[in-house]
């Protein structure tokens, strides 16, 4: 792990809070550390009023008689069991009654004193400091991950002796998903009483003063009781300016931070704002997909909103090892209507790369979700910065924008072809969607001030909306209990993120979670589809279609020994589509109410009840291949060259484009119909090495393809049946010199191919 630099975090020139009205008592028991002084200043400064003691100097029925607000315990040397005086008395004494905060031989003790060992932490620590991972509550609210906080110790409380009444609340990150190590603090689970391993007073500490100030702010002895009491406090009336100062949230914070960030980003050459209307006006944003009608489109009761978030102010760390590209595929796969991407990068650890690569990833895919913007958005740049990255809408909350402001993003957005998702938590928030004509509404059901989730929110607020709005329930939804309420009540959509995160079988769950049971697709696999390639006469394409053949395919490669010159071109061209011989029916595998992979199509896309006729080209112009197609009337374009991925768009029929197995971009979604995997340079009757066929089709799980190399009627069905389950995924095979007699092509041949093709399944 890379050092972290070294930064004094220590109060410059500061300036003390006003009187703290619910810290008016606190009693610091010092444990003979001389950084019980920098605790007692960062506690005063935060605006309370301290008495430090000696733990040798009071004993528990005086400070009982004192009536202390809070109680902290502080550094000191030695072991909990023998040098900290007073301080496990204390603590036992007073845990239940009032908050407690204990700081590395004040954590100590807690540990001990309920029956938790306290040994060797491994190392022998003085005035290093390491990142710190945290669950968000208690201390942590609010705080982004990996702090750099100071530690001093050589002892610690060890996980398996941990007692049940207490749990981890920050430690030091292991491995990418920042597993736990070392404790770093503790939290009692009924009382409030938390501990803390290392020094929040510590100059290279970053945030100290912010993780007292959370305690100072604790009251009651609960943690039921402190939630009640900090609710009371919620619902007492905001003010601002002559009378008091607004009470700061999370939202306030977040909003500042992104503030800062946005501002120091708009000055980096590319991504000034006129660098990015630039890009904008030259037409390069990704295509849209309809926000509203696209919500709407699910194989769901309730349409599903899936979010891809690594970690949150509420919950921390939740997965920082998720790709975000695998896991929107997941998610559309599976029935997602839109595809919601956090891209705060300090307290849910994204990035508007994030939200570029779920796009990128979608690119193609039938009946895409939408891609929503997760985002803390306050200015059109940031809406702008979205669009260019292929969002199709972005996240507007009314409780951080003033009304004009509101009004001013929303139609912006409205500009830029997309209709925004607007947040709300009140009814007075939702009267002001309303106002504004908000189509679709988000009940955020979080409360962003005291992160308590109330699942009610979104069905008491729900009848303040229009009817044709579409109201989603954000936040807290874990199971199939807090969806069927919604369902009941008319709620359009619920977004799920963490639960979804945190899921083994995200396609399961996602089925549990929305009412189903069974796969939303069974896609049974068709027979065999049968190009018989190389045909250089009208009169074998013919005979190649009444034995059932699918694809004639002619080769417009000069120079090459099959090449059909123009006359017998135009006239393969018209045996081909005058002949009426039905070849099977068209693969059925299109579901327009969810998206599926781009290569799920590919049967449907090359195949009609009558055969079709392919051109092979091989690096040849583009204007050439355009020429010809529209001269010969070829239903589909094959490339067996070296042409650029980009010519399948620039084509106006299917494209098949040959690979060898080893080649990249044979799973490039949005440009080729179907790869088809071949040996050289086609035709040579070499076969493939089918465990590299297995290799590709093992590492795209959505990929199909067509199969040719050296196939014959003889190896045609222990080709297919070589790569094992994933022969479904054959959805074709291609036979040219298979086919032929002394270089020219055999009926016989052909009708013993396509027979055995047919009969693999």
């Amino acid at each position: 792990m890379a050092a972290l630099d070294l930064i004094d975090h220590s109060p410059q020139q500061p300036e003390a809070s006003p009187p703290l009205a619910t810290a008016g008592n606190v009693i610091l028991i010092d444990n003979f550390d001389s950084f019980s002084w920098n605790i007692y200043q960062y506690l005063v400064l935060e605006g309370a009023t301290v008495t430090v003691y000696r733990n040798d100097a009071i004993t528990v029925e005086e400070l009982a008689a004192l009536k202390p607000t809070q109680l902290v315990i502080s550094p000191g040397p030695g072991h909990p069991k023998t040098d900290s005086g007073v301080s496990r008395d204390a603590i036992n004494y007073f845990a239940g009654r009032i908050p407690i905060l204990g700081v590395c031989m004040g954590q100590q003790c807690m540990i001990d004193l309920w029956g938790g060992e306290v040994s060797f932490a491994g190392e022998i620590l003085h005035g290093k400091t390491s990142p710190l991972r945290h669950d968000s509550k208690g201390v942590y609210a609010t705080l982004p991950q990996d702090l750099p906080v100071t530690r001093y110790h050589s002892l610690a409380g060890t996980h398996p002796t941990l007692p049940e009444c207490l749990e981890v609340s920050s430690w030091i990150g292991t491995g990418p998903d920042g597993g736990k190590g070392v404790i770093m603090g503790i939290r009692h689970k009924e009382y409030v009483v938390e501990g803390v391993q290392y020094h929040p007073e510590s100059i290279l500490t970053e945030k100290g003063r912010v993780m007292l100030k959370n305690f100072l702010q604790m009251r009651g002895g609960t943690w039921a009781e402190n939630a009640r009491l900090q609710k009371e406090e919620s619902y007492k009336p905001v003010t601002n300016g002559t009378n008091g100062p607004k009470k700061e949230n999370i939202l306030t914070k977040i909003f500042a931070h992104r503030k800062t960030a946005v501002e120091l980003q708009k000055e980096i050459p590319s991504q000034r704002p006129a660098d990015l209307q630039a890009a904008y006006d030259l037409n390069i944003a990704p295509p849209l997909v309809p926000f509203i009608s696209r919500l709407r489109k699910s194989p769901f009761p309730l349409s599903l909103m899936a979010e891809i978030k690594r970690a949150s102010p509420s919950k921390g760390i939740i997965s920082m090892a998720t790709c975000a590209p695998a896991q929107a595929i997941t998610y559309a796969l599976a029935g997602a209507s839109v595809i919601s991407v956090l891209t705060e990068p300090e307290w849910f650890k994204g990035s508007i790369d994030d939200l570029r690569a779920v796009r990128q990833a979608l690119e193609g895919m039938p009946n895409r979700p939408a891609v929503l913007r997760k985002e803390f958005i306050f200015e059109e740049y940031q809406i702008l910065e979205a669009r260019l990255a292929g969002a199709d809408t972005v996240l507007l909350i009314v409780k951080m924008l003033d009304e004009a402001t509101l009004t001013r993003l929303y139609r912006y957005s409205q500009s830029l072809g997309m209709e925004p998702l607007v947040e709300v938590n009140t009814p007075e928030e939702t009267v002001i969607a309303v106002k504004l004509g908000s189509k679709v509404i988000g009940v955020n059901n979080r409360n962003l001030t005291n992160f308590e989730v109330d699942l009610d929110t979104t069905s008491r607020l729900l009848d303040q909306a229009p009817k044709e709005t579409i109201v989603c329930a954000l936040s807290g939804i874990s199971g199939p209990e807090d969806v069927e309420a919604y369902q009941k009540n008319g709620v359009g959509a619920v977004l799920v993120g963490e639960a979804l995160m945190r899921a083994a079988d995200t396609a399961k769950f996602i089925l549990q979670l929305l009412g189903g049971s069974e796969p939303i697709l069974k896609s049974l696999p068709g027979p065999l589809l049968v190009k018989i390639c190389g045909t250089r006469k009208a009169e074998m394409a013919v005979e190649a279609i009444k034995a059932g053949a699918d694809l004639i395919g002619m080769i417009l490669v000069p120079g090459r020994g099959r090449h059909v010159p123009y006359k017998d071109a135009v006239a393969i061209s018209k045996a081909v589509h005058e002949t009426r011989v039905t070849t099977g029916s068209v693969v059925s595998d299109r579901v327009g109410s969810q998206a599926s992979d781009f290569f799920a199509n590919a049967a449907s896309n090359i195949s009609s009840h009558r055969a079709l006729l392919v051109g092979v080209f091989q690096n040849q112009p583009l204007e050439e291949v355009l020429e010809l197609q529209k001269a010969y009337e070829l239903d589909i374009v094959q490339l067996h060259g070296e042409e650029p991925l980009e010519w399948a768009n620039l084509i106006p029929v299917p494209v098949i484009r040959s690979f060898n197995p080893t080649q990249p971009g044979i799973g490039k979604r949005g440009y080729h119909t179907v790869p088809l995997l071949d040996s050289l340079s086609g035709g040579s009757g070499k076969t493939l090495d089918m465990s590299l066929v297995s290799g590709v089709l093992e590492k795209d799980k959505g990929l199909r393809i067509l199969l040719a190399g050296g196939l014959n009627a003889d190896n045609v069905a222990d080709a297919v049946r070589a790569v094992g389950d994933y022969s479904d995924r054959i959805v074709g095979i291609d036979a040219a010199s298979g086919v032929e007699e002394n270089g020219v092509q055999s009926v016989a041949k052909i009708q013993a191919f396509i027979k055995a093709a047919k009969s693999v399944r």
